[in-house]
């Protein structure tokens, strides 16, 4: 089979043939007919994180060995299972849910593999999606979306879910109160549209790119807001009536998340799930002075993926600008990401 491996960090992207693999125990094959193109792939592919001072998280100090396969949003279809994987819709299309953890541990056995220790997630930590087939480890992860555009749903596994656990822990938010969506990219429009359906009534958005505003108002946001011009705490502030409730940062930038806390009002939540690096400070008098909570958020649960399938399949979820290219563009497509010049999502096909 095909593979599109990072063999080196930083290196172009590899397209190598790869024996395909035979499933054993649980395992389950799955024929890759979708891979959407997430922003952390980016991070994957130069092998860090940034922190703060420009310090480095390397991942290959975090478990990540080369050469690895990436791609983590995957939809495809059941083609084989081990011995030990039960009934299987075979022939039939699944999405997966990527975030695996050992399953053995406490957090596992919660249902919240996602922010296991021990983390075995597919793209990541063993190979994805960017190839002809894919080896899932439980048929657990196989997750029907119904009558969905697979095309549509592919993303959901990640940038979805991701936005979707976000936003439950940014709740409660009033009638009368304001979401800022920090970032207007692949995560920022999916949050607005699942925002939307949760019925959050006052949704503001910002980002540098005016083209990508213009996306997050066709969207269905409220206010946009670009922070690159002077006093954008102030118009912050006045365009959300004192201050939002709740900010989402799917950027994870250090002026998206300064602009983010300082925004707050009282009582106020900031939960970051974007990973572009550098770091944060923060008087600490300020946290209980202000009563605000920081909280970060790294992907989302099996079970959230479930509720926001069901979700988008009552057809509240507005669907997200999805681009298609074939498999082979993966290579491109990474550079253009990393250009800024994707609005939405791009979902590679076999």
């Amino acid at each position: 089979m095909k593979a599109y491996q990072v063999t080196k960090f930083a290196a172009p992207i590899e397209m190598r043939e790869l024996a395909t693999p035979e499933p054993t125990g649980t395992e389950v094959l799955i024929k890759v007919q979708k891979a959407g193109v997430c922003h952390s792939d980016l991070h994957i592919h130069d092998g860090f994180y940034t922190l703060a001072g420009n310090s480095k998280l390397e991942l290959g100090e975090r478990g990540l060995k080369l050469p690895r396969t990436m791609g983590h949003e995957l939809y495809g279809e059941v083609v084989s299972g081990g011995s030990d994987a039960g009934d299987l819709p075979i022939g039939e299309g699944r999405l997966i849910h990527p975030w695996m953890g050992c399953g053995e541990c406490a957090v596992c056995q919660a249902g919240d593999e996602n922010i296991c220790i021990a983390p075995k997630s597919i793209g990541v930590f063993t190979d994805g999606a960017y190839a002809d087939y894919c080896l899932i480890p439980h048929p657990r992860y196989l997750v029907d979306i119904g009558d969905l555009d697979p095309a549509l749903a592919t993303p959901y596994s990640c940038s979805g879910v991701t936005v979707y656990s976000a936003l439950r822990k940014a709740l409660p938010i009033g009638d009368d109160e304001w979401l800022v969506i920090m970032g207007a990219g692949g995560l920022g429009l999916n949050a607005i549209a699942i925002a939307k359906a949760l019925e959050i009534k006052n949704i503001l958005v910002c980002d540098l790119d005016d083209s990508k505003l213009e996306a997050a108002r066709e969207m269905g946001a409220d206010q946009t807001l670009n922070p690159g011009q002077d006093k954008a705490l102030a118009q912050l502030s006045a365009l959300t009536g004192g201050g939002p409730r709740a900010v989402v940062d799917t950027v994870g930038a250090e002026g998206t998340s300064q602009l983010g806390v300082a925004s707050l009002q009282k009582g106020g939540r900031y939960v970051i799930v974007g990973l572009f690096g550098g770091g944060l400070t923060l008087a600490l008098p300020t946290l209980p002075l202000r009563a605000i909570s920081i909280i970060g958020s790294y992907t989302g649960n099996l079970a959230e993926l479930k509720e926001l399938i069901d979700l988008a399949r009552s057809g509240k979820v507005k669907p997200l600008p999805v681009t298609s290219r074939p498999m082979e563009e993966v290579g491109n497509t990474l550079d253009d990401l990393r250009d800024g010049k994707i609005v939405g999502r791009v979902v590679l096909s076999n």
